[in-house]
């Protein structure tokens, strides 16, 4: 199910999932991880926000084995608040085994985010930018079974390679999705989208601003940072039993 408004002012009851949410904070704070670990892993979004001094930007992430059409359709329709360039993180490996290969030999992106070549599912698709076409190749690229033929190129989904060893090695989004994914025992595939604010000149959200999305709709709001800083206290936990 994709998220709801928080509206403390409706006619119809919050549902519960989202009253926690319904009061507006009265000072900022990040939710507890281990929330939105179980959060994560029940297959709702997060608004991961990496560091003042590195991009300063908030992301929208869900793991894309639990990326359904309605999912899909909620990012691609709420691009008054998202940038509309959504990507899907993966590791290096098995962007090999799919043979997707790097956009450019030479990454100049400042932060060398790793873009490869752009790819459509081809199966039970149309032009592949539709909402059910690109949620279907989302969680195409998140099946072990899929295979290099199963996809087309160029296409609408834009695919980042994570670094190994996770936000542990590089303190961004791209890792952060696929070290969610693994941590939370699903296959290692996370949608992403930047967040943007719903202003005359589209700028970016920031930490304010997302906390202020999140609370919107219900989702939990957790840092690059926080991430790392778990990885490096649990150094000996691989999969974590939200359930």
């Amino acid at each position: 199910m994709a998220p709801t408004a928080v509206s403390p002012t409706a006619n119809h009851p919050v549902p519960a999932l989202l009253k926690r949410h319904a009061a507006a904070p009265t000072s900022f704070s990040f939710d507890p991880i281990e929330d939105a670990f179980a959060a994560f892993q029940a297959g709702e979004f997060l608004v991961v926000m990496d560091s003042e001094d590195r991009e300063n930007e908030g992301d929208l992430i869900i793991a894309a084995s639990q990326c359904t059409t309605e999912k899909m359709a909620w990012m691609i329709k709420h691009t008054r608040f998202l940038s509309g360039y959504i990507c899907i993180a993966l590791p290096r490996e098995r962007l090999d085994e799919l043979e997707i290969p790097m956009m450019v030999a030479d990454n100049q992106d400042p932060h060398r985010t790793a873009y490869t070549v752009t790819v459509d599912y081809k199966h039970g698709t149309t032009t592949g930018i539709s909402a059910s076409d690109r949620s279907a190749t989302v969680r195409a690229l998140a099946s072990p079974d899929s295979r290099p033929s199963d996809f087309s190129r160029p296409g609408h989904m834009v695919p980042l390679r994570a670094r190994a060893g996770g936000v542990l090695t590089r303190m961004g989004h791209t890792e952060s999705a696929v070290d969610l994914c693994v941590l939370t025992g699903l296959p290692p595939a996370g949608v992403l989208c930047e967040l943007v604010n719903d202003d005359p000149q589209g700028t970016m959200a920031r930490r304010d601003d997302c906390r202020a999305f999140a609370d919107r709709w219900g989702l939990k709001m957790i840092s690059v940072e926080m991430l790392a800083e778990w990885r490096r206290t649990h150094p000996d936990i691989h999969t974590i039993n939200s359930t």
